[in-house]
């Protein structure tokens, strides 16, 4: 069968990654076509794969994208980062000085890739949007499980989703088409991820209901 040991840690070694993009590293192209291929294997809706992958090398469209992301992000991510600092989150601080550095080089990223689906999700009803973000949100995670077993990190943005439609009519996007994410991707300086703090499984899973059975 599988290597366990492997498969779990690619699994809890999966992380955001900003700071450690290699900004310099170029990537190729047949790296990307063969994670997208792997992910492709994703299961979504009626398996329709109603699904475009839009990725983005040239320089001046990463450049201008980038340039969308910051005009985005610069005032929310300061303002945070200066309620962080007021109040001592020093874990909360550290996050947003990786935030605010991915705000600031996005641009330089050699690989931006936009997921998008077939069909609008504005005003539809809960069950509808979640079948279509669900027909493509797997494979965007088996394409980043694919990025980072073969060296590379990425990091699932929706900032430039505030103005997709500037980022549609600069790639030539279809209306019919939701871009559902921007996901940068890079190799990575160094490979020693260690998994991220979560809370203990007991903390956030009950059986049979909401409320854990009495004892």
């Amino acid at each position: 069968m599988f290597d366990l040991t492997d498969v779990d840690l690619l699994l809890s070694t999966t992380r955001a990654v900003r700071r450690r993009l290699d900004l310099e590293r170029p990537v190729e192209g047949g790296v990307i076509e063969e994670c997208l291929r792997l992910a492709l294997y994703a299961p979504n809706a009626t398996n329709a794969q109603d699904w475009r992958w839009v990725v983005v090398t040239d320089p001046g469209l990463r450049r201008t994208i980038g340039d969308v992301y910051r005009e985005i992000l610069d005032p929310i991510s300061a303002q945070l980062r200066d309620a962080r600092a007021r109040s001592g989150d020093v874990d909360g601080l550290r996050h947003s000085g990786s935030i605010r550095y991915l705000v600031e080089h996005l641009g330089e990223v050699p690989v931006h890739v936009i997921p998008c689906v077939r069909g609008p999700v504005e005003g539809l009803p809960l069950g509808e949007v979640t079948a279509v973000l669900g027909s493509i949100y797997p494979a965007v995670w088996s394409f980043q499980l694919a990025l980072r077993s073969r060296g590379l990190g990425s990091v699932f943005t929706t900032a430039h989703l505030l103005r997709s439609g500037e980022v549609a009519a600069l790639l030539g996007i279809p209306h019919e088409y939701t871009q559902t994410c921007l996901i940068p991707v890079a190799y990575t300086l160094g490979t020693d991820f260690t998994p991220a703090k979560r809370r203990p499984v007991e903390e956030v899973v009950s059986w049979n209901g909401w409320e854990p059975a009495a004892g």
